[in-house]
């Protein structure tokens, strides 16, 4: 039986009321007939959670918006991402429930904010608006994650220390407000360790859902046994199961061996998409380059910026796996699942 983290039951009902969303305005969307979300995909990233979302996306009796991460129920959402995706963001209840507008009435809809596990107050906000919401949550073994999650944080210009290492050093200092990147706007994504209080994270989902609710994914088995996982999924959220399933695996990514070029050469993409985005410098200087010869030097442009993944430090990762062992037990004991033993942290000199 999982056991309960700061006051909070598995069996949900403990959750105070959101600040996320208005009651009054919950309730007259629930009254109204408006289509909710009748699922989340709730984190984390570099967990699987884009392919998952791909593949639930090719259901027929599934419904997902066509732009993952709408992000609508975290306190820091903003109209506009400034990590590398100029989309609009919804900003109001009634622009969130767009999304869902033209979900079939034999459909289950749906969307994947992988960035919500990490909130507190996110699944108090979900149950505020739909407390039938069904949740799903995948792990990953914590070094293994903190280190693919710090290179997407390269990708997405929220980081800048290029150095995996160096990056989780900086957080004493980042604790006391120091040391982040000039204009960083997600100061919070920048404590990595932060990331990985797994238990903690999954008491507030139990706190606002009961268990039954709520599918907690672990990324190694997903990995290993995808298709069944996917089947697993399929039940959970009460759809046909026996359709084929095309598996889906996103490339892994690169390292960013030249950052002021990645950080141009992606802000030039996201000027051709909406001008607004960029300077008036970095539109002249797309416009002063033919379409056809980036297309002709895109390959050799993306292999000077990029290199395939260094090889991580073995012993700085078994110092992090030794760090991160308690918070490992911690979430085994709160799931009643033994990933210690499935994560290799029984192994550990």
């Amino acid at each position: 039986m999982a056991r309960t983290v700061e006051g909070s039951t598995p069996d949900g009902g403990g959750a105070a009321p959101s600040a996320m969303i208005d009651p009054r305005e919950a309730r007259e969307a629930r009254e109204s007939g408006r289509r909710l979300p009748d699922f989340l995909i709730v984190g984390h990233e570099k967990c699987g959670t884009t392919a998952l979302y791909k593949m639930l996306l090719g259901h027929p009796q599934i419904f997902m918006p066509a732009e993952k991460e709408p992000r609508f129920f975290i306190a820091e959402r903003t109209t506009r991402s400034r990590e590398g995706n100029t989309r609009k963001r919804p900003a109001t209840l009634e622009q969130y429930l767009a999304l869902f507008e033209d979900a079939g009435p034999d459909q289950r809809a749906g969307e994947a904010s992988p960035q919500y596990l990490r909130y507190a107050e996110a699944p108090a906000a979900i149950a505020e608006l739909n407390p039938e919401a069904k949740i799903i949550a995948l792990l990953r073994e914590p070094a293994d994650f903190l280190r693919s999650y710090h290179g997407q944080a390269l990708h997405n210009r929220i980081e800048t220390e290029k150095d995996f290492q160096k990056a989780m050093e900086l957080e004493p200092a980042r604790r006391r407000g120091e040391r982040f990147p000039p204009g960083c706007n997600r100061k919070s994504w920048l404590l990595y360790s932060d990331q990985v209080r797994y238990a903690e994270q999954l008491s507030h989902v139990y706190a606002s859902f009961p268990r039954e609710q709520v599918l907690v994914l672990i990324y190694e088995e997903y990995r290993r046994e995808n298709e069944a996982i996917v089947r697993e999924v399929m039940r959970f959220l009460e759809i046909d199961d026996s359709l084929p399933i095309e598996t889906i695996d996103t490339p892994a990514l690169k390292d960013v061996r030249l950052q002021r070029l990645h950080h141009l050469t992606t802000s030039m993409q996201e000027g051709r998409r909406n001008p607004a985005t960029v300077g008036r410098g970095v539109r002249a200087l797309d416009a002063a380059i033919p379409a056809a010869a980036r297309e002709r030097l895109g390959s050799s442009w993306r292999k000077l910026i990029y290199r395939p993944r260094a090889k991580p430090d073995a012993e700085f990762m078994a110092g992090l796996r030794r760090r991160f062992k308690p918070e490992v037990e911690a979430v085994s004991e709160y799931l009643d699942r033994d990933l210690v033993s499935l994560w290799g942290y029984d192994r550990l000199g």
